[in-house]
């Protein structure tokens, strides 16, 4: 079998180093030829206690990401990608192969020295799919001790070369007591060598999201090297940092599963609609000078990060109605926003107009996104629900009601800023036309409109006129309470 093949000559060429270079972790050749023989008899019996963590990203709210590398390559390659990294301050995480460790442990040293992590790449990086327990077991082991050996580094994290997370492989870190295997949720495939700088570089700003993990190689394609200062200058735009991947882990949090979380279950299927009762509530009856600010969908994370900037710079709390698909996809970016002390409340999973869909249909909908965005914020959110396309009758509002969500939240200002060809102004001449007391604001979340650029005008000129911003579920408990 090749791989045992390729794994026998791994482990030859370890115990060749470890002889000829007289200067291992074992006191003498007698006790290094001691164990190799009493490892060579042992068998690797499979553990039994608990699998690993996988990282495919990590939890947080925190505007960091972490560049991570998969393999090592030659002296003039690696310097190179090291002088890149260090021009635009990035400290990275290298996953390197035992052998390559072995092979050149000074370029090692040299990524240790200039302030990146390294962690363990598998000794061979053959395909973990295809090997015994045992075989796996090996290779982590084994490139653990060379890692150790030449660099002084105890490796926590394992990375395969496909980045594959397999069942024997988190059991087999366990049983070395590391941490965990990681993954990625960025990878811009690089290993194809048509793939030039500017194509890595744009792939990774548009996928680049709080608690990433970029995934490249560092031994096979050189346009990796001119794409590190597009990865800073994506990075920078946004105002996140790149940080080694165990700080990101230690800032990070735990998630819990979604029945841990006090909430969960506050919307659930009912059949029972037709007496459930509603409030439909566009606009709030007060004399106070109090509005509600509200976005509505989902964006990417440059989008959503600048919109949070503006309301941290202005001191304004808003509302945001989450579609949870998206959600799904990016839940570090709800969970920020609710970091931000703003509401989250439900806008649907697929965004669909219910009008046009059936009892359970809207049902399974309206629960589906309250699981999911719960989940990703790990908090009940603000049990207001906003129809797609403010489109609601009242069979549907009773459907939507027996959930759970008893207030369907709509607005009386729109600008249709979600159509790009409406300007900034054409979006700021609407909402100030169109506020009053107890009024509530939709606006988006969406990319590529013009929100952004309006938002910091409209919330000077709407403070300038004595507004002041209420979060929409707070004006409305106001209201009830007479306050």
């Amino acid at each position: 079998m090749i791989t045992s093949t390729k794994l026998c000559k791994g482990i030859a060429l370890l115990m060749t180093v470890v002889l000829v270079s007289g200067c291992s972790m074992f006191a003498s050749k007698e006790e290094s030829t001691e164990r190799q023989q009493i490892e060579k008899n042992q068998k690797i019996t499979r553990y039994t206690g608990e699998k690993s963590k996988a990282l495919s990203r990590v939890y947080t709210g925190r505007k960091e990401l972490a560049l991570t590398f998969n393999g090592m390559g030659d002296d003039k390659m690696m310097k190179s990608l090291l002088e890149q990294l260090d021009a635009h301050k990035i400290k990275a995480t290298f996953f390197l192969p035992g052998m390559r460790v072995a092979e050149e442990p000074n370029i090692a040293k040299d990524i240790l020295a200039r302030g990146h992590e390294i962690e363990n790449n598998t000794l061979n990086q053959l395909d973990m799919s295809k090997l015994s327990y045992e075989q796996i077991y090996r290779e982590i082991q084994l490139s653990n001790e060379i890692i150790k050996r030449e660099t002084g580094i105890s490796p926590r994290y394992v990375r395969t070369k496909s980045g594959d997370v397999t069942d024997d492989v988190r059991l087999a870190t366990a049983h070395l007591g590391m941490e965990a295997v990681v993954s990625y949720n960025i990878n811009p495939k690089d290993r194809d060598l048509q793939k030039d700088a500017k194509t890595i570089g744009d792939y990774i700003t548009r996928y680049m999201s709080r608690g990433g993990i970029i995934s490249l190689n560092a031994d096979i394609n050189p346009e990796v090297i001119p794409a590190i200062p597009l990865i800073a200058k994506a990075a920078a735009d946004i105002g996140y940092q790149l940080v080694p991947l165990s700080e990101m882990v230690k800032n990070g949090g735990e998630r819990k599963p979604l029945e841990q979380i006090p909430g969960f279950d506050a919307a659930k299927l009912n059949p029972q609609f037709e007496n459930a009762e509603y409030e439909i509530i566009s606009q709030v009856d007060t004399n106070k000078k109090q509005i509600a600010l509200t976005f509505d969908d989902w964006g990417g994370d440059k989008t959503v990060t600048k919109l949070l900037d503006i309301l941290a710079e202005h001191d304004v709390k808003a509302t945001f109605f989450l579609r949870a698909k998206g959600v799904e996809n990016n839940p570090n970016l709800a969970r920020a926003i609710v970091e931000g002390g703003h509401d989250v409340a439900n806008h649907s999973y697929n965004h669909p107009v219910i009008t046009t869909l059936t009892t359970e249909e809207l049902q399974k909908d309206v629960v589906k996104a309250h699981q999911v965005i719960t989940e990703a914020i790990q908090q009940q959110p603000v049990m207001l629900f906003r129809p797609p396309t403010g489109v609601v009758d009242d069979h549907t509002a009773k459907v939507i009601a027996a959930t759970g969500y008893k207030v369907i939240a709509l607005y009386d200002v729109t600008t249709l800023d979600w159509d790009k060809k409406n300007s900034a102004q054409d979006i700021v001449n609407g909402v100030m036309s169109k506020t009053k007391n107890g009024s509530v604001i939709l606006l988006h979340m969406l990319d590529d409109i013009h929100t952004i650029e309006a938002l910091p005008i409209v919330l000077e000129s709407l403070k300038s006129k004595g507004y002041t911003f209420v979060k929409m579920d707070d004006m409305i408990k106001q209201r009830h309470s007479g306050n």
